[in-house]
């Protein structure tokens, strides 16, 4: 799984120097299908439940499960980017929200918030802790700082599938839901709208937008309870490489077992 990871993490890392005002998403799409094809891996996405693509693209206001397209993308978007990858029997899942050029302050500490909200979720990943201490500790912080998760939208269990019980939400109460042990692995996802937590499902059958139109964020871990403590597999240092951004974030979630 840690390979999975590891692959998604490293196509979003090659994707992050290319988002730029101009391009399109379905250039995107193509590169990071070529990408994880030619690094011995299989687009997750692509074919699951029917979905069209390789990458879930979803900027502005769309929350998740975006289909890639042609439109071009402006200064001052932020897109999310979802991206799965199937390896050796296992999957790996990663997203990250990307700034398109220059964004406003607002927009720079809602999603610096958002993904804060991530590892905090993270730190309670822990052997005899509950879902619900994960979701809390997400939701806490979101809405103390005036932003809202979205309810209608979960993390999960992940391995040989790609959606694996249990359903992790962002939110919930300290003590509540399924205790966890060791050997789970958890894609953690808050899913944060700037504005209301209501979400429209669209006729297509995936895209999911904001129902007051503002933007959404999304940030997505795979993260495995080792030893009774959470360990990335995923990792988002491709994309600070790429970008130039210093980061000790990751540095207490690392263990030399699930290294590759």
């Amino acid at each position: 799984m840690k390979k999975s990871a590891t692959l998604a993490s490293k196509t979003l890392g090659m994707l992050s120097k290319e988002i730029k005002p101009g391009i399109n998403s379905i250039y995107l799409d193509k590169l990071a299908e070529s990408f994880i094809r030619d690094n011995g891996g299989i687009p997750a996405f692509l074919g699951l439940y029917d979905f069209p693509n390789t990458l879930c693209v979803s900027p502005n206001n769309q929350v998740v499960h975006g289909i890639p397209n042609y439109d071009p993308l402006c200064e001052g978007d932020i897109i999310s980017i979802d991206c799965g990858v199937y390896m050796n029997g296992f999957y790996g899942e990663h997203a990250y929200t990307f700034e398109v050029g220059e964004v406003s302050n607002e927009v720079k500490e809602f999603l610096s918030c958002s993904k804060k909200s991530l590892y905090l979720g993270i730190s309670k990943c822990k052997k005899n802790n509950h879902i619900g201490d994960i979701g809390f500790s997400i939701q806490y912080y979101i809405e103390k700082n005036g932003f809202n998760v979205v309810k209608d939208l979960v993390g999960h269990g992940i391995g040989r599938k790609m959606h694996e019980e249990p359903h992790v939400p962002n939110f919930g109460k300290k003590g509540k839901g399924l205790k966890l042990q060791d050997g789970m692995v958890l894609s953690i996802e808050p899913m944060v709208n700037i504005g209301s937590s209501k979400i429209v499902f669209h006729k297509d059958g995936w895209t999911i937008t904001t129902f007051d139109k503002k933007i959404s964020s999304h940030y997505e871990h795979n993260v495995a309870i080792v030893d009774g403590n959470p360990y990335l597999l995923s990792t988002f240092s491709y994309i600070y490489k790429e970008l130039n951004i210093k980061s000790l974030e990751e540095d207490s979630f690392r263990n030399e077992k699930i290294n590759v």
